[in-house]
């Protein structure tokens, strides 16, 4: 009886652990996607390539198009755009993200770099994802 107490309580801690490691993993999420696959282009500051490149560092853009953002990370852009009353026109490719990296990185975005703009949801961003058009390009 207390060698099957013993198990159950090792069994549990190894659960918690394991669960643990999930979620820590998980916190600082939005942060590594943006080093891996925004960082070179829009900058470690998010200042962007002056006059190639746009800030996402307090950048008006993020506001205004909310609810493009998410089919702009998946698919990428072309044309020219306007970030802070500035016109730039370099294309950006899109990432292959699930839709909880998407929610994560825009939510770093959206929180970071000067910015405090309202975070996303799963199903705000499942649902975005499904309205936007299969390339932007």
């Amino acid at each position: 009886m207390a060698r099957n107490k013993l198990i159950t309580i090792a069994a549990a801690g190894l659960c918690l652990t394991t669960f643990t490691q999930c979620f820590t993993n998980k916190k600082n999420e939005g942060q590594r996607l943006y080093e891996a696959n925004c960082q070179s282009c829009h900058m470690e500051d998010g200042s962007g390539l002056r006059g190639v490149i746009p800030p996402i560092a307090g950048a008006d853009y993020l506001e205004k198009h909310r609810d493009e953002l998410p089919c702009l990370i998946r698919h990428g852009m072309e044309g020219p755009v306007t970030v802070n009353g500035k016109e730039y026109n370099q294309a950006m490719p899109g990432v292959d993200l699930r839709e909880d990296q998407i929610t994560n990185l825009l939510n770093y975005i959206q929180t970071n770099f000067g910015n405090n703009n309202q975070r996303y949801t799963m199903p705000e961003v499942e649902q975005l994802l499904e309205a936007c058009p299969p390339s932007r390009k």
